[in-house]
């Protein structure tokens, strides 16, 4: 890593930060959003996660035209009070533009903290309470055999926990390829069927729980398409198959009666990954209605939020499995790592394997091992931002607007992506 991080900095009244910038960069196809937050000494600046991949562009604005404007200037180490002038300042607040904006000044700044004090930032949220974080993938294809093919590759490769998915008929299968509509003459032949859906999932763990060694924990994601009875038929059909826990059974709209699935549900539920703001996923745990808490880090507003909501967490008996695909960037990772090593209330942390030119623009980038990421020991994150690598590799808007497009059923009504 670059000798930088053990140099000793300079104290308050002599730092300022000279420059914010938002870095947007693709090694992997998925636009990943970085702030970078320069300051008066030479060589000391801090990488953030901001990533909001369907909006980038409108989050690479704001923190270039308005963000960087307030924060030029001010001290790097007031990290609370620079967020909440971010967050204050528009009149009306949150929203996922907002947030990752701040979530990318956020970590940027512990960043340059952990730097400062010559420690990972791990050790300024209070030092490890577990040596590493247990993980897991996504196991999916056209077919059951596929996916459970798929699945046997990850646990040869010392994963313990897995997340399930196959392909139903049409367009809508989520996070498993396409296959051929089973409805040719609906007004929508490509659309996505609950009742299909319904039937066919439970027939996925069944088949699951006879191939798959028994000690390996199932998952599996809903992405928010069911209604609040058909989320309980679908709990209760997967009981015999002891899940570890299934993800999104409701659509942000009908959170309010997630308490009452839950209370239904003999499987644990994990919610939140559209939270836009802290207090939405305070109002999960708070009211009941999850058992494990799946926040975006960046959408909520950053490393300085999700460690409070982890704090809650713990005193409510929910655990956290923090969102972390490929459109979490590895900054963003490095902060899921260290809320989950450092918190009592970890449940499980969602991996992602990038690709060779991730680790190219991206020095430093954590890596799954058996199935466990650790933190770097390097002051700081212990990541870089290689910005010459980042330049081969730009972001294009069309791909993630078509995807965002969503799924129809087959009579043409629109569903969530």
């Amino acid at each position: 890593m670059p000798s930088n991080f053990d140099q000793p900095w300079p104290a308050r009244d002599d730092l300022r930060i000279r420059s914010v910038q938002a870095i947007v960069t693709a090694p992997q196809g998925i636009p990943l959003v970085i702030v970078k937050i320069d300051t008066t000494e030479p060589g000391l600046y801090g990488l953030g996660c901001a990533t909001f991949t369907q909006r980038w562009k409108a989050v690479q604005t704001f923190i270039d035209e308005h963000v960087s404007r307030l924060l030029v200037g001010r001290y790097p180490g007031d990290i609370g009070d620079l967020t909440r002038l971010i967050g204050f300042s528009g009149y009306w607040r949150g929203g996922p533009v907002t947030n990752n904006a701040i979530s990318g000044v956020d970590q940027a700044l512990w960043d340059i903290a952990g730097k400062r004090a010559g420690m990972p930032v791990y050790e300024l949220l209070g030092g490890k309470v577990r040596a590493a974080a247990d993980t897991y993938l996504h196991a999916s294809g056209k077919t059951i055999g596929d996916t459970l093919d798929h699945a046997k590759t990850l646990i040869d490769q010392g994963l313990r926990h897995i997340r399930l998915q196959v392909s139903t008929p049409g367009g809508g299968g989520y996070g498993a390829p396409q296959v051929p509509t089973l409805y040719p003459d609906a007004p929508y032949r490509n659309g996505w069927s609950a009742r299909d859906y319904l039937r066919t999932t439970p027939e996925l763990f069944a088949e699951a729980r006879q191939a798959l060694p028994d000690n390996i924990e199932l998952l599996h994601d809903v992405h928010s398409r069911l209604t609040p009875k058909e989320a309980v038929l679908l709990a209760r059909s997967l009981e015999p198959h002891r899940l570890f826990f299934l993800e999104d059974v409701l659509a942000p709209e009908y959170w309010d009666r997630l308490p009452e699935v839950r209370a239904a549900s003999p499987v644990p539920l994990a919610v939140g990954e559209l939270t836009t703001s802290m207090t939405d996923a305070v109002r999960l745990i708070r009211d009941h209605g999850v058992d494990f808490i799946r926040s975006h880090v960046s959408d909520i507003g950053g490393l300085t939020a999700a460690r409070k909501l982890a704090d809650l967490a713990e005193l409510c008996g929910v655990r956290t499995a923090w969102h972390g695909p490929g459109d979490t960037s590895p900054i963003g990772a490095a902060a899921n790592v260290a809320l989950d090593v450092t918190s009592v209330a970890f449940g499980i942390q969602e991996g992602h394997l990038y690709n060779d030119a991730t680790y190219e623009v991206f020095p430093g980038t954590l890596r799954i091992e058996n199935g466990w990421l650790r933190p770097n020991e390097t002051p700081g994150w212990g990541i870089d931002l290689d910005l010459e690598a980042a330049a081969r590799y730009p972001a294009e808007l069309s791909g993630h607007d078509e995807w965002a497009a969503g799924v129809r059923r087959p009579d043409g009504a629109l569903e969530a992506p």
